[in-house]
Order: C-alpha cells, then sequence, then structure tokens
C-alpha cells in the first residue's frame, strides 16, 4: 500500500485494538483515532490512502464527518463501519460517497477484502465521479451507447458518473424496454473498472436447478451432465463487474449464496471443497418492484438491503420528451445503413404520432417498429402509411404503404380449447399471453405465475420441435 496508510476511526478501544491487529498483519500502515475530532484532525495532518469509519462515534455524526472528509478530498475512499441493526445508515452513506460499507461482525477476510478494494480503485488526485467520460461526451451528456438529452435521462446521467468511483452495488429499476442492460454498461464503463470484463447473466433465462453453476461455476463430476470444469459468472468478472439481470427471479437458495457472496467476496463453486477470493462489483437490475417482491417473501430482505444501495430508476420512453425523435433518427439512419436502404429522415406526422404513441414497449418497441419500416419499405422519407398497424388511427394501417400487421389480443374462447392436448392448450394460452403484454416474457410470467426461466424453456423448446 501507499506511505499514506489507513486512518480509522473507531471509539470502542477492543474493536480498534483488533482492527489495527488484522490490518498490520497484512502489511498496511494503521493510524487509529477515537472521536470525530481527532479523527478528522488526523485527516488533515496526514491525508490517509483511505479512511474506516465507525458511523457511530461519541462526539458528532459519523455521515457529517464523512461529507466533510470527502468535500475536502473526493479522491479519498472511505469504508463505513456500522451495526446490524442500522444498515439503513450504511445505505445512506453509501448514496453519500462511502466506497464500501462493513456490517458488524464481519470477520478477517472482509476486512481485509474492503481494503484492498478500496487501495486498488482510489484514484489518486481526482474524483473518478467528476472525470472525463470515456464516451469523450460532455458532464450531462449521454453516456455509453444511450441517446437521448431529456432532463429525467441527464438525472440518470448524473448518478451514474456520481457512483462510478465507488464499489456501491448500483440497483436498476425500469419497465421493460428501457435499457436497464445499457445502464449496466455505463456505469462499468466510466468506472476504474472499465478495462475489467462486464460479465451480464440473466437470472430469469436460466433454469433454477442451474443457476448456482452458472453465477459461481461448477467442478468436473459435481452433478449430472457435469463433464468438465466450468468458471461461474462471478469468477469471469474478477476484477470488473458482474450485471445480474432479472435479479428478483433468484431461487431463494441462490439468494442466500449471493448474500454471502456479497459479505466475503468469495465463490465455491458446485463440487469444489476450497473457496476462492473474486474481486467484482456488482449491478442488479429488476423490472418488478423489488419492495413488493419483499413483502411477497419472494426476495430476501436483508439482500435487498445490500443490493439496493445506489438505486437508479430509467423512466419510460413516454417520459423522455424529444428523446423519442432522436432515438429514432439515430436507429433509423443504423438500419438503413444495415439494409441497403435510402432512409434519411422521418415525415413530421410520423414524429407527431411518436411523440404521441405510449410506447408500452418502450425503446425495444421503437427499434421493432423501425427494423419493420425499414425492411419492408424503402424512400428517403419514412411516411405514416409505412408505419405497423398498432401505430396507426384506431390501430389499422393507412392506405399506399406496405404494412404488417401487428398481431391482435388473440381471442380464446373455451370451445376453440376443448378437445385439444393439454400441450397444446398451454401453449396457446402462453403465446397469447405474450402477445397480450407485448412480447414481454418477465409481464407473461407474472400474469401465469411461472417464473420466466419456464417460459424461456418452453419457447426454446417449441422452437427446436419446429426446426
Amino acid at each position: 500500500m501507499s506511505a499514506a496508510g489507513l486512518l480509522l476511526i473507531e471509539d470502542t478501544p477492543s474493536l480498534q485494538m483488533v482492527y489495527e491487529s488484522v490490518l498490520a498483519a497484512a502489511g498496511h500502515r494503521v493510524r487509529a483515532e477515537a472521536d470525530a475530532r481527532s479523527g478528522l484532525a488526523a485527516f488533515r495532518t496526514e491525508p490517509p490512502s483511505a479512511v474506516l469509519l465507525d458511523l457511530m462515534l461519541p462526539d458528532r455524526n459519523g455521515l457529517d464527518l464523512m461529507a466533510e472528509m470527502l468535500a475536502e478530498r473526493p479522491e479519498v475512499p472511505v469504508i463505513v463501519i456500522t451495526a446490524n441493526g442500522s444498515i439503513n445508515k450504511a445505505v445512506a452513506a453509501m448514496r453519500a460517497g462511502a466506497h464500501d460499507f462493513l456490517v458488524k461482525p464481519f470477520d478477517e477476510a472482509r476486512l481485509l477484502n474492503a481494503v484492498e478494494n478500496a487501495l486498488a480503485h482510489a484514484l489518486p488526485g481526482l474524483d473518478a465521479a467528476n472525470a472525463a467520460p470515456a464516451t469523450g461526451q460532455g458532464q450531462s451528456g449521454p453516456l455509453g451507447a444511450f441517446i437521448g438529452s431529456s432532463e429525467p435521462m441527464r438525472a440518470v446521467y448524473a448518478k451514474i458518473r456520481s457512483v462510478a468511483r465507488s464499489m456501491a452495488t448500483v440497483f436498476i429499476t425500469g419497465e421493460s424496454g428501457t435499457g436497464k442492460e445499457l445502464c449496466a454498461e455505463a456505469v462499468h464503463g466510466v468506472s476504474n473498472r472499465a478495462t475489467g470484463p462486464f460479465v451480464p447473466l440473466n437470472c430469469g433465462a436460466i433454469p433454477s436447478e442451474l443457476l448456482e453453476s452458472e453465477v459461481f461455476g461448477h467442478l468436473r463430476g459435481s452433478f449430472t451432465g457435469a463433464i468438465a470444469d466450468k468458471q461461474g459468472a462471478a469468477a469471469a468478472a474478477d476484477g470488473g463487474t458482474l450485471f445480474l439481470d432479472e435479479v428478483c427471479e433468484l431461487d431463494l437458495n441462490l439468494q442466500t449464496k449471493l448474500l454471502r457472496f456479497l459479505q466475503t467476496s468469495t465463490i465455491q463453486p458446485v463440487g469444489a471443497t476450497r473457496a476462492r477470493k473474486v474481486n467484482v462489483r456488482i449491478i442488479c437490475a429488476t423490472n418488478r418492484d423489488p419492495l413488493d417482491a419483499v413483502r411477497r417473501g419472494r426476495f430476501r430482505e436483508d439482500l435487498y438491503y445490500r443490493l439496493h444501495v445506489v438505486p437508479i430508476h430509467l423512466p419510460p420512453l413516454r417520459d423522455r420528451g424529444e428523446d423519442v425523435i432522436e432515438i429514432a433518427e439515430h436507429v433509423l439512419a443504423r438500419y438503413a445503413g444495415e439494409e441497403g436502404r435510402a432512409f434519411r429522415a422521418l415525415s413530421e406526422e410520423v414524429k407527431a404520432r411518436f411523440r404521441r404513441h405510449a410506447w408500452p414497449g418502450n425503446v425495444r418497441q421503437m427499434l421493432n417498429v423501425l427494423r419493420n419500416v425499414v425492411v419492408l419499405n424503402d424512400g428517403a422519407i419514412v411516411t405514416a402509411a409505412m408505419l405497423p398497424a398498432d401505430l396507426q388511427p384506431d390501430g389499422r394501417p393507412e392506405a399506399g404503404g406496405l404494412v404488417r400487421a401487428a398481431p391482435r389480443h388473440p381471442a380464446l374462447p373455451l370451445d376453440d380449447l376443448l378437445g385439444r392436448p393439454l400441450a397444446e392448450v398451454e401453449r396457446r394460452v402462453i403465446e397469447a399471453t405474450l402477445v397480450l403484454h407485448g412480447g414481454s416474457v418477465p409481464r407473461a410470467a407474472r400474469v401465469l405465475d411461472v417464473s420466466p426461466s419456464t417460459l424461456y424453456r418452453k419457447i426454446t423448446a417449441w422452437g427446436r420441435a419446429e426446426d
């Protein structure tokens, strides 16, 4: 570590002695103080490489002390320490700029891992949240693959930049099709981990019995079908970012193991007898209400608080104003180039319809609409007659353009189902539900009260049977 050393501010003498001993044995130089006044004085006279700060101090609120420290030296990572019953204070500290948090009691491995991560990703003399983004865009401009400069999205970009240098877990919410994976990639892209791997994992698309292996890996012979060692997503993301999409779909048993992973930064592949340490930042996402999943007993409350540290909510497309047109024009140019078409602009009538449309499928729906237009039509200007049926008045195509009719919500009279094989009835009900919900598997799964992974498996099996 650097010569500056660590600053430990802990008012309990026995704990101060234990932490100092563990850190010193690992080769760290530590200066320990017992209250906020002496801790702040040490921070100013002997600037540390990182701070370990107990939030319960005898002479001052730990959050206020951290805020003053970060105002003076925002590049110094602060690891906050709190009691088990005060995890909400730790979450508040993370949102205020802390690098990581430790909940008492924690073990030696967790303490050393938090310190090593903080030191490895500190930016000397520079707050990464204020650093110029790698995309070369302005401080308030779009990040990564995002398009749009509306006020709601500028707030999203600002939050991404502010959390970039931290190890805080980011929890992304938003409707299906709003770009949650793009958001996760943007956080990774402007963080100190940008040169490391970004590993996405859709928890809803993997059968529950295989999820543990997908996340943590397995050894050959550990279960039927394990014909070779497999590296899990957590190990693949070592040094980078692990993105857990549809995290609320995780099996409760795996939620317990994920919580242990977050607390210890160690993984144990299926069939392994020893755990190994990895250095991974977690970003997760869901289109559900995570608190509702907690209330229903489908998501562990302690895991929710561990993950829901820095929430980022992505606004639906209908709330993004002129972003609708900006995205449409950008995508039109890209698709026209890919398909060898001459399109270069949207007509004013098309722009007006795009602004009025509710876009229940958000950006993903717009991509489908424009792909449909570009594939089935040609010309310099996209006209209203070229739009699919769901963007026509009363849902009917206008004359004069070659369009593909959008699927209607199919009626399923009972008489049509009676006398048919159960497998066919099941398939027709599932397909009708998918159409009703714009092709969204997670939404259809909620209506049918099954896991999205169940629907993904059935859809894949139907596709194989038809090949």
